[in-house]
């Protein structure tokens, strides 16, 4: 069968070099010991070819690209009933699965963000992720505070994921190469049930002081009306970017405190 035509509109930028691959697949510790694997984007196969030589998980694809999946059906036959056509953002994998599961994935650039999102939404069931993405948004997650880069998803998954920027990947092993450096990153599952706050309120005090991130949080939390009794917390002299996770928790226990007297 005709190898597949990356598509520029799905962000595809088709791995070809094996040992990066390799290497990739084998950054799955499988820590928590889950069965299932789930991978995003497979494109060609190159990382699925090493995934489903690890007998341990059970292996499903998916891919928006019908010639990609077309393609996998073909070269891959034993994995036929895991091969799905769709959106990964749209599928409800928890119905699918009521098990623990590992996300891997050479990640589409222009959804990568989306994607850590649906990982967020997911956090009871996802255990590990081991993706490739754009250097600077690794760097952007790995971010700790008081760092630039750090911002909403650094905040986000690090209340629940441990991070661990792994290596970076130049531009030439892949198929067109992309203009800028990638990086592959892995997502540990931390301790964190729920965090000790309101959790939507926390997702909301984290969006809304990193949308004016020149700000301190006292003018960038001003929209969500901030208690009066909060407005000698030292914590909203200083920018989002200045404060750790425990530091939004605080702060949104404080100001749920403040919205009840």
């Amino acid at each position: 069968m005709a190898k597949v035509k990356p598509k520029k509109h799905l962000g595809q930028h088709f791995l070809k070099d094996t040992q990066i691959a390799k290497k990739i697949v084998d950054s799955l510790t499988g820590h928590n010991a889950y069965a299932r694997v789930i991978e995003v984007g497979p494109g060609m196969g190159v990382l699925t070819n090493f995934l489903i030589e690890r007998t341990e998980w059970q292996l499903t694809v998916v891919d928006l690209d019908k010639e990609s999946t077309d393609y996998l059906v073909n070269e891959l036959p034993g994995l036929n009933d895991r091969i799905i056509t769709g959106d990964f953002l749209k599928v409800d994998w928890q119905k699918h699965f009521n098990e623990p599961f590992a996300i891997i994935g050479n990640f589409p650039y222009n959804i990568s963000s989306q994607i850590f999102f649906k990982v967020l939404d997911m956090r009871s069931s996802t255990e590990e992720v081991v993706c490739m993405i754009q250097k600077e948004v690794a760097q952007r997650i790995a971010s700790p505070p008081g760092n630039k880069t750090y911002g909403i998803l650094s905040v986000l998954l690090q209340a629940y994921y441990t991070i661990e920027y792994l290596f970076t990947v130049k531009p030439g092993v892949f198929n067109p190469p992309p203009k800028v450096d990638s990086a592959v990153i892995r997502l540990t599952r931390n301790s964190v049930g729920q965090l000790n706050c309101n959790e939507s309120l926390f997702f909301r005090i984290v969006k809304q002081g990193f949308q004016n991130r020149r700000k301190t949080l006292r003018n960038a939390l001003k929209p969500i009306n901030l208690p009066v009794v909060v407005n000698e917390n030292p914590l909203l002299n200083l920018r989002a970017e200045q404060l750790s996770v425990a530091d939004f928790v605080a702060l949104t226990n404080k100001i749920e405190e403040g919205w009840k007297k």
